[in-house]
């Protein structure tokens, strides 16, 4: 049964006599469009009128874009659909998830590094006041997994760290943003994330945790910010076997390793029952190999909205999905009851959004005018009050900082990245403030191999002269040419990764590449995006975490080494990793 009038829809007896008028005035076709929320990738009227009308889609969702560009759209295809769409954005971090001019507070993790949840407030607030100007009414954010495992290559920086309570607090806080500009959350990703060393995008990972853990952990998230009224719970293709045993004594090994998106057991059981969950579920994307490899998707997408979930998110193909849950109704995989179910909280959420009385009014979307918020001088001001608040020293062990060039006029400089061109950008973004500062410095250039053959070729090229060079005088040349060591380690989370670690360019194990000379000449490490590299590179005396590669985060982090400004950040995670040793 589905309390229209109670959490988190609370709505009157006008709405819910559009819910379910809506839903009775509906064909089977109209209610299985519904369900579906697909990427938005055209503009052009006939595509937009194939999935917004001929389909009927209940949602859709575009990457970011020019703010005009995306406001434009989406009023087109509100004043296409026959029932108003929601409109999503992965939000996460500010506007920048919907409009390329928005504003970014860089990451989860940074706003949680300020160890202030109205850092969070504000971060919501903007995410969702610069989304609304553009017609967003649903923001894929908060992100409420929690960083466990540091392994893990995907949630590190996009969760607000490794405790449950300030996981509570920032979400918390996010929502009430998110509340006051009439957008719709999406708490993610159920059963929870960060517990597994994998990446749902490419395998059904595990939260491995007993029911009791789980429940002190992610349960006690859920259900805090469930009881605070989350409209929507997006469901990721993570198992959680425990549960699944608990709820189900007899399911099988195949069973109880079934992603939560296919999962009734979890779905219903868990996130219905045990957490009470009267809202509506979305799956994470169905085109994640999580999801595509736990059965045939001509099952997958009937079997999903079956298990509990409301809303399919993205597809392979919009159309064969369509006509693969319409199969599977007419197959019995699907009941129009439990259809009927889903569309019924889908016209909740958009009445409780107050969707049909702007559609009536014509103020789906704002005009114009409501563009000007996007990137404001206001907003940009709390990004930067973020900024500063969360650069982190995380250890200098051998009194280094501040530095000057007058203290270490020759800086050699290691931008360790996936690029390994010293032309690159960030590269020479580095290089060109370290210069600014008075340093002369020196790029590591990362692209040059050496083989067997090169050590008796009479005429290297120069690059591999240096190289060499490099690797062979000795210890005393090389103090004599070098004050301070530099390393910028530029490794962002990215999803369908299986792990991120860094990687030295070494030649014969001579560590070239690598930091040899910790003992000889001081070194200093700026990890911009990954907040672990202490697991990797233990003998830097002097470790700094951004949380992110922005220029406001670039330009706090040289203001605090050169120490114009102070260390204010506090580790939101251990970036020591649970290895005792590595503190010391």
């Amino acid at each position: 049964m589905i309390d229209l009038k109670g959490n988190p829809f609370y709505l009157n007896e006008q709405q819910i006599k559009w819910v379910t008028d809506t839903l009775a005035s509906m064909t089977l076709e109209e209610k299985a469009g519904q369900v579906f929320c697909p990427m938005g990738f055209a503009s052009d009227d006939e595509s937009l009128n194939h999935t917004v009308c001929e389909i009927g889609v209940g949602g859709m969702m575009y990457r970011p874009g020019l703010k005009a560009e995306i406001q434009r759209t989406h009023r087109k295809i509100q004043s296409m659909a026959k029932i108003p769409l929601l409109l999503a954005a992965n939000t996460e971090c500010g506007g920048n998830g919907l409009a390329v001019e928005g504003t970014t507070f860089g990451s989860p993790m940074a706003v949680a590094a300020t160890g202030d949840a109205e850092s969070a407030y504000r971060m919501g607030y903007v995410a969702c006041a610069e989304g609304a100007a553009l017609g967003l009414n649903w923001s894929f954010a908060p992100i409420v997994d929690i960083d466990r495992e540091f392994h893990n290559p995907i949630t590190n920086t996009r969760t607000f760290g490794s405790d449950p309570e300030m996981v509570i607090k920032c979400a918390s806080r996010y929502m009430d943003a998110a509340d006051e500009n009439n957008v719709a959350v999406s708490i993610k990703h159920f059963p929870g994330d960060g517990v597994d060393e994998r990446d749902q995008h490419i395998l059904t990972s595990v939260n491995s945790l007993d029911c009791d853990e789980w429940m002190a952990t992610y349960g006690k998230v859920y259900k805090t910010l469930i009881d605070k009224g989350a409209k929507t719970v997006m469901v990721g293709h993570i198992a959680q076997p425990a549960w699944t045993r608990r709820l189900r004594p007899d399911a099988s090994r195949r069973e109880a390793l079934l992603p939560a998106s296919l999962n009734k057991v979890l779905l219903t059981g868990l996130l219905r029952g045990e957490l009470g969950f009267n809202g509506l579920i979305s799956t994470d994307s169905s085109a994640m190999v999580g999801f595509t490899t736990a059965m045939p998707r001509r099952v997958a997408v009937p079997t999903a909205i079956a298990a509990g979930a409301d809303v399919l998110l993205f597809n392979k193909s919009l159309e064969e999905d369509y006509a693969y849950l319409l199969e599977g109704v007419r197959s019995g995989i699907l009941s129009v009851e439990r259809l009927d179910e889903a569309v019924m909280r889908i016209l909740a959420v958009k009445a409780s959004l107050k969707l049909p009385e702007k559609q009536a009014a014509g103020t789906l979307v704002p005009g114009p005018e409501a563009l000007d918020i996007v990137g404001c001088e206001k907003f940009r001001a709390w990004a930067d009050e973020v900024v500063d608040r969360s650069v982190t020293l995380v250890h200098d062990r051998q009194n280094l900082l501040p530095i000057s060039p007058k203290k270490y006029p020759r800086v050699y400089l290691n931008v360790i990245q996936k690029s390994t061109d010293p032309e690159d950008p960030m590269v020479l973004h580095w290089k060109k403030i370290f210069e600014d500062e008075g340093f002369e410095v020196t790029v590591r250039d990362r692209r040059v191999e050496i083989t067997i053959g090169d050590f008796s070729d009479p005429s290297p090229s120069p690059e591999k002269a240096a190289m060499l060079y490099e690797m062979y005088r000795s210890v005393e040349e090389m103090k004599k040419n070098y004050d301070l060591y530099v390393y910028v380690a530029n490794m962002q989370n990215a999803s369908n990764n299986t792990t991120l670690r860094l990687n030295w360019n070494v030649t014969f194990g001579l560590g070239d590449d690598a930091p040899w000379l910790a003992a000889e000449i001081p070194v200093m490490m700026i990890s911009t995006g990954y907040p672990y590299h202490l697991f990797d590179a233990p003998m830097v005396d002097t470790y700094i975490n951004t949380y992110s590669a922005a220029p406001a985060f670039t330009k706090a982090a040289m203001d605090k080494i050169m120490g114009r400004s102070g260390f204010k950040g506090v580790s939101p995670m251990d970036p020591y990793c649970g290895k005792d040793y590595l503190k010391f």
